[in-house]
């Protein structure tokens, strides 16, 4: 009975949860709505204990629906546009790196927790990967995830809102490409995109439903195919999904018996957000990119939440995307190498150090 309950009962009560909650933020006109609502209900309903999970296979789902949308805004046109950016891409990929490093020692000396955990608990580089690679490396896995979900949860909730009420709504010079709904299409560039994602994942490549559908999109707008626009609702379930699986990561046990590293995750996390908008400012000064699109193209966020962020507020959303992919792919191929030396580093000094006690 237990194993039928959290295999069906429990999901289902998440969902009708997080659906609540995305229409009472729909109706109250919050940031996000499709998002945060759902995320927000979700974890009021794992802290206080209510009974209620994500559904298997929602986060793969969600990703694959927004990963097929951002495609959608890569037209031959935009994809020359963002050429002219690599350099700044790499910049802010090489700058999460720097920014992993910071918040890591932050996080060990603000909580106490190890500097291995609070290292792989600060690279924003997806909650899933950092925390299977970082118990290669001995992380508290449950730690790191925890940290991970917590960073996305704030970036979330915090960045849509200062931008939205702060004005920054723009008009977006880049639309999505068509701008018709074909449902025969829209089949047809779901199967592409599920079947790109299965292959990475078959591939074990880190964020495969998320880049694979995203891959396979921009591919098809890129050759000029048209199959079809993303439906308004079907856009809207993604977020939810998404939103729904990063709530159901809080669970209330561990959360009461980590105060502390609680605490300190907040702090960690809050000079993350201030100095990735440093950083955008001085980006803003030698690239002319608007200052809002450059914030959430650096924030440490994750691709589909920073992606569909930029897509409802209208703000650079290939720019916003193509970021997000250049720091993700980077941190995920170069986190475990730059970790593994950067240890022997600290190893071979602390060894040279004890010799001349």
């Amino acid at each position: 009975m237990s194993s039928y309950r959290d295999r069906l009962i429990h999901p289902i009560k998440g969902l009708l949860l997080c659906l609540a909650g995305g229409f009472f933020c729909s109706w109250i006109q919050t940031p996000l709505p499709w998002m945060i609502g759902p995320l927000l209900a979700m974890v009021a309903g794992k802290v206080s204990g209510g009974g209620v999970d994500a559904p298997q296979g929602g986060r793969q789902t969600g990703q694959l629906i927004i990963g097929c949308a951002l495609g959608l805004y890569f037209t031959p046109v935009v994809v020359s546009i963002l050429a002219v950016h690599a350099v700044t891409m790499l910049l802010a990929a090489v700058f999460a790196i720097l920014l992993s490093y910071i918040c890591g020692f932050l996080l060990s000396r603000f909580s106490g927790v190890d500097k291995t955990t609070a290292f792989f608990a600060s690279v924003p580089g997806g909650a899933a990967e950092m925390a299977v690679l970082g118990d290669r490396f001995g992380a508290a896995m449950d730690k790191v995830a925890l940290a991970q979900s917590l960073r996305i949860l704030l970036v979330v909730v915090l960045i849509p809102a200062i931008l939205t009420y702060s004005g920054a709504h723009g008009a977006d010079q880049y639309q999505p490409s068509p701008g018709q709904v074909s449902y025969p299409g829209l089949a047809l560039l779901l199967t592409l995109c599920a079947f790109a994602g299965g292959l990475l994942a078959l591939a074990k490549i880190p964020n495969a439903w998320m880049l694979g559908p995203l891959f396979a999109s921009i591919t098809v707008t890129v050759m000029q195919a048209d199959l079809s626009a993303m439906p308004v609702p079907l856009s809207n379930l993604g977020q939810l999904l998404i939103g729904c699986v990063l709530g159901a990561r809080f669970e209330r046990g561990f959360m009461l018996k980590a105060r502390r590293y609680l605490l300190g995750l907040l702090l960690s996390i809050g000079i993350a957000l201030i100095l990735s908008a440093l950083f955008a400012l001085v980006l803003t000064f030698f690239t002319g990119i608007p200052i809002p699109t450059l914030i959430l193209a650096t924030a440490p966020g994750g691709i589909a939440e920073m992606g569909i962020t930029a897509k409802v507020l209208q703000l650079g959303v290939p720019l916003v995307t193509a970021f997000h992919v250049t720091r993700v792919v980077l941190l995920v191929t170069a986190t475990g190498p730059l970790f593994k030396v950067m240890r022997r580093i600290s190893a071979n000094l602390k060894h040279k150090g004890s010799g001349t006690d």
